[in-house]
């Protein structure tokens, strides 16, 4: 399995807004659900985000919802997927991960991604980095 690539990650201040990017390589990223994942330090993976394949439904976290938004490019470049963060706060302080379904991929079975967890995704990118500092 081909894995997303993460970009975007830095240091910023409490309050400040960051754009994570994941771009997939493969073209067959575009029938896939994309979404986000974080884990903190000595914290467990957690779901953040998803983006059915066509773009047209979203879920998020509650401790997220309202400050993050999540898109994705259209047309043949449906393989690339952003992660626009507002309102920054010290707790979103971790490693932020894509992750990619294609089962899970439909507007339908987007909420799903919560229960499945990171054991349920298809492949996971190396990760990217987010410090906020209060």
């Amino acid at each position: 399995q081909v894995q997303p690539v993460e970009s975007g990650g830095g240091l910023v201040q409490a309050g400040d807004s960051l754009r994570l990017a994941c771009a997939g390589s493969d073209s067959a990223f575009t029938s896939y659900a994309m979404g986000w994942f974080r884990q903190a330090p000595g914290k467990e993976r957690e779901f953040v985000a998803v983006i059915s394949w066509s773009g047209d439904s979203t879920l998020y976290a509650d401790s997220v919802k309202d400050r993050f938004t999540i898109s994705r490019d259209t047309g043949n470049a449906k393989n690339t997927v952003y992660l626009q963060m507002n309102s920054l706060k010290s707790e979103d302080t971790a490693v932020y991960y894509c992750a990619t379904s294609q089962a899970y991929s439909s507007s339908y079975y987007l909420q799903e991604w919560p229960r499945l967890g990171p054991s349920g995704m298809d492949s996971f990118g190396k990760g990217t980095l987010v410090t906020v500092s209060s």
